[in-house]
């Protein structure tokens, strides 16, 4: 038997057993026993353990069909498009749920253990894993109205007829956070007449119940066939939401707490290579709650970074950017942040609670509006509705249709270059590498404000838009292919390395970033606004630069230098090696 099974980690889950299911503890010790050596994964306890991440660690987010080619699979034609052009430049690809689904574009999953046909197959999915690592979407919060687990409820065929949350509608749930406006409760029809269950993002997706044991041995017997087909990091989607008791929030219960902690130590035993990143859309504080004590998420994103860089760019002030960055504290041993601007979900609005005031957020809401994109809203304590997230692309987000092309993409580009130098792991969705525009046609198609950000690609469209010299979407491609490039040359962008905030003014935004090894020192500035601005003598002599030395590693020239002062052309980005 594997020697885990008497190990510390054993231990430990039989006490989170204990806490979760009582006296079936010990039964669920035994399920484990069995489940670990279903898929041939035992972890190599000879090898000598790897860094998690490194400075040339970055991810890809993007759909299995976001690609579209003759005579081949989307995720054929996903795979060649990146091998050709992004190999080397980033190491994961997230790719987003490709199973069978029903709606949410893919996360009201039918089938977790099947590949959406019109996709491609697992030998597709393990194929794109041979060259990049491959993360891959736990949806297990809820499952699709669709699925043979909520058929088999509805017909009273164990064991799923006790796999879903049924409530009374009469009962005071108004206490419970929502990140949708819609029922919480909806009713279904079952053989045992109707029924109300518990739908936290829509009818179509049923919430799981986490109280019943058999719910989470089959999300476990899920994890570890996703490991078996080659993932290296599994995202828990809408994790925060896991645990319902009425009477609270049901947000970041303990009990949803003891289930991550669970995932994690059943990596421990025969994954410790696999990561875990948790998906919390939720203010920072709790956000970052998901590290535990350094027991639960390896990864988690960096959800306040996107609206607060949006801000930034946009008010022209780094002051609140600047407060936040500056107040981070470091994550546990062995942790690190998701740093990113724009994903397949809108840019959400909960994260800057308290960071950014309430006319602030009024105004950063109507600027996106009034460029095009639109606002969704949830629930709050008590049922009010509050916006939770923009929806619009991130190059119309920050530039709408009043600036030239060419300063739209430096601004855009500079924007990332914040992102790109920020402490932690950097994740780039598809449709930013190259700038893509808010697909009204689309979201007016589905009635998904977010489907303004989910434009899917005929590949010899996008393969002339990224060659064409005269076209945005080639500036940008350039451009971003070029900062990953040379981010992934300098280890002072290790995820690990120290990173310290410097006051440049209003405006400016300067940190520096410094490789764990000592061995080398990156000042990272960035001009927010439209006007000149200049970094001073004294914070530069305090970096050791001396007038008229050092180079900018973007552009790869000499610094522009005005006396014993730096000029920051508007949206401009600087990345300084420290002597």
């Amino acid at each position: 038997m594997n020697p885990y099974f008497a190990s510390q980690v054993m231990r430990r889950l039989a006490g989170r057993f204990r806490r979760l299911y009582g006296d079936e503890a010990e039964r669920c010790l035994a399920r484990l026993a069995m489940l670990v050596g279903r898929y041939g994964i035992e972890a190599d306890l000879a090898a000598e353990p790897r860094p998690p991440w490194d400075h040339r660690t970055a991810l890809i987010i993007t759909y299995g069909d976001m690609l579209h080619g003759p005579a081949e699979k989307p995720l054929a034609t996903l795979k060649r498009f990146l091998d050709t052009h992004l190999a080397g430049l980033v190491s994961h690809v997230h790719l987003l749920p490709f199973f069978p689904y029903s709606s949410d574009d893919g996360f009201s999953v039918i089938h977790y253990r099947k590949v959406n046909p019109d996709l491609g197959s697992w030998q597709d999915v393990e194929a794109l894993g041979e060259r990049f690592g491959l993360a891959a979407d736990l949806v297990l919060n809820h499952v699709s109205r669709q699925s043979k687990w909520f058929g088999d409820y509805a017909h009273g065929i164990a064991p799923a007829r006790h796999y879903f949350i049924e409530a009374d509608p009469a009962a005071d749930l108004g206490a419970v956070a929502r990140p949708r406006s819609s029922p919480l409760l909806t009713q279904v029809a079952t053989r045992g007449g109707p029924r109300y269950v518990w739908t936290t993002f829509s009818a179509d997706q049923i919430d799981l119940n986490y109280a019943n044991p058999d719910v989470l041995f089959e999300i476990l017997d899920i994890l570890l066939l996703y490991i078996s087909k080659g993932a290296r990091i599994i995202r828990l989607d809408a994790v925060a939401y896991l645990w319902k008791k009425p009477g609270t929030r049901c947000l970041h219960l303990p009990e949803t707490h003891e289930i991550v902690k669970v995932l994690r130590d059943v990596l421990a035993l025969v994954a410790p290579h696999v990561l875990l990143l948790t998906e919390t859309n939720v203010p920072h504080a709790e956000n970052v709650s998901y590290f535990g004590e350094g027991d639960e998420a390896h990864m988690v994103y960096q959800f306040a970074l996107p609206p607060l860089i949006l801000h930034a760019f946009l008010s022209g002030s780094t002051e609140a950017l600047r407060a936040w960055g500056a107040g981070l504290a470091d994550p546990p041993p062995g942790c690190t942040v998701l740093n990113f601007t724009a994903s397949h979900d809108g840019i959400g609005l909960r994260p800057i609670e308290g960071l950014i005031d309430e006319a602030a957020l009024a105004w950063l809401i109507a600027r996106i509006q009034d460029s095009g994109g639109r606002v969704s809203m949830g629930k709050g304590p008590g049922g009010a509705l509050r916006p939770y997230e923009i929806n619009a692309t991130w190059l119309d987000a920050l530039n709408g249709a009043e600036r030239p092309a060419d300063v739209q993409c430096r601004r855009f580009l500079s924007s990332q270059a914040v992102m790109l130098g920020l402490r932690g792991v950097p994740a780039i969705y598809f449709n930013s590498l190259f700038g893509a525009r808010n697909d009204h046609a689309l979201a007016e198609k589905t009635g998904l404000a977010r489907s303004l950000n989910r434009t899917k690609w005929d590949v010899a469209t996008l393969e002339r838009l990224i060659n064409d010299p005269l076209a945005c979407e080639r500036l940008i491609w350039e451009g971003y292919r070029g900062l990953l490039r040379v981010r992934a040359a300098h280890p002072a962008f290790h995820p690990d390395g120290r990173q310290t905030f410097l006051d440049a003014g209003d405006g400016v935004l300067a940190f520096t970033r410094e490789a764990p090894s000592g061995d080398e020192r990156m000042l990272c500035a960035t001009n927010v606004g439209a006007v000149e601005r200049g970094l001073g003598a004294e914070l530069l002599a305090g970096c050791g630069l001396a007038p008229g030395s050092g180079a900018d590693c973007i552009a790869d020239m000499p610094l522009q230098w005005r006396g014993d002062a730096l000029v920051l052309e508007p949206f401009q980005t600087l990345w300084i090696a420290l002597p």
